[in-house]
């Protein structure tokens, strides 16, 4: 593999777009970049890219509350997608952003294969550097099943999205589904760049005193660390789909701690993205992005893409069977 044009081991080439890290900040974790703005000692140079915050065709108040619930190793959320519109975002928050700073990656939701499209066209024409495509909405004309649970109306999302756009276009793909790696398949034959691997899992937290659902939409996607270990399995049958197309992933499920980017690189990554870990430590990227060059040094790795898809298995996995 092509090492980038720098002397830092961390770049990453993604999609042609230079990376100052492998580290990019989730869809929904930092708002629309400000709220990073405020921390003192935080800089996007810290991280990769930044993905803003789902977007939809109109603006958005989001579900009820509660939105968020704390669980253990974890976090469950249902934000409803609450955002101000693709227009405002395009109009009044992007001229905002320092574009020399990081690279800036626009996260597309919609409820219809219409509304995937006129969204990304909308962010075709911005200064957005790749689209982000979030198929875990509901589709509405298909009775609410998720886009991304259906490899045809996966793959018909990313088509129309690929139509509309000439940016780099990131399939995020949804846990919730038989058979990831064949999604996978289909959406790199209609057209996708990359995949973030991956969304959050669905779950519950009940209140037993009331008897009923603590967030306020019954049912949120959970982030965290208990995630991780489907995440990373996750990322390994992606990245077998992917390797020999030149695809690249964002593997993300859990991360907080060098240790845990490492091995999400290993499994097939080329980025790394890190969500909840940022609520209870915003400063985290540079502690990660710190183990991970004494982890290049350590192995005498002249990059962090040399780890890439690295991962030495115990037994061919025809022969890996669950339980005893």
């Amino acid at each position: 593999m092509a090492l980038p044009s720098t002397d830092s081991p961390l770049t990453v080439d993604f999609c042609g777009l230079r990376f100052d890290t492998p580290l990019v900040l989730l869809s929904g974790c930092v708002g629309f970049g400000e709220e990073y703005t405020r921390i003192k000692g935080f800089s996007n140079r810290d991280a990769g890219a930044v993905c803003l915050k789902g977007t939809t065709l109109s603006p958005r108040l989001g579900n009820p509350p509660h939105r968020v619930y704390e669980t253990p190793q974890g976090m469950l959320n249902s934000i409803g997608l609450q955002n101000p519109g693709v227009d405002k975002v395009v109009d009044e928050i992007l001229p905002t952003l320092d574009f020399s700073e990081t690279r800036f990656i626009a996260n597309v939701s919609g409820s219809t294969v219409e509304e995937y499209e006129a969204v990304t066209r909308r962010f075709d024409d911005s200064p957005i550097d790749a689209i982000e495509i979030n198929i875990s909405c509901p589709n509405v004309k298909q009775g609410g099943a998720a886009f991304g649970n259906d490899p045809a109306m996966s793959a018909r999302v990313v088509e129309v999205c690929r139509r509309a756009t000439s940016k780099p276009l990131i399939t995020k793909l949804s846990p919730n589904q038989t058979d990831i790696a064949g999604n996978a398949r289909v959406c790199i034959e209609a057209g996708s760049d990359a995949f973030s691997v991956i969304n959050t899992l669905m779950g519950m937290a009940i209140d037993s005193e009331s008897r009923t659902p603590i967030i306020g939409n019954n049912q949120g996607g959970l982030s965290g660390p208990a995630i991780k270990p489907v995440a990373l399995l996750k990322v390994h049958q992606v990245y077998q789909v992917c390797k020999d197309h030149g695809i690249p992933i964002i593997g993300q499920g859990g991360v907080n701690s060098a240790k845990d980017a490492l091995e999400f690189l290993i499994a097939g990554a080329s980025a790394v993205g890190v969500g909840t870990a940022l609520f209870y430590d915003p400063l985290i990227c540079i502690k990660i992005n710190s183990g991970i060059a004494a982890y290049l040094e350590r192995h005498k790795l002249q990059s962090v893409m040399q780890l890439t898809g690295t991962l030495r298995l115990n037994a061919p996995p025809s022969e890996v069977r669950c339980g005893c």
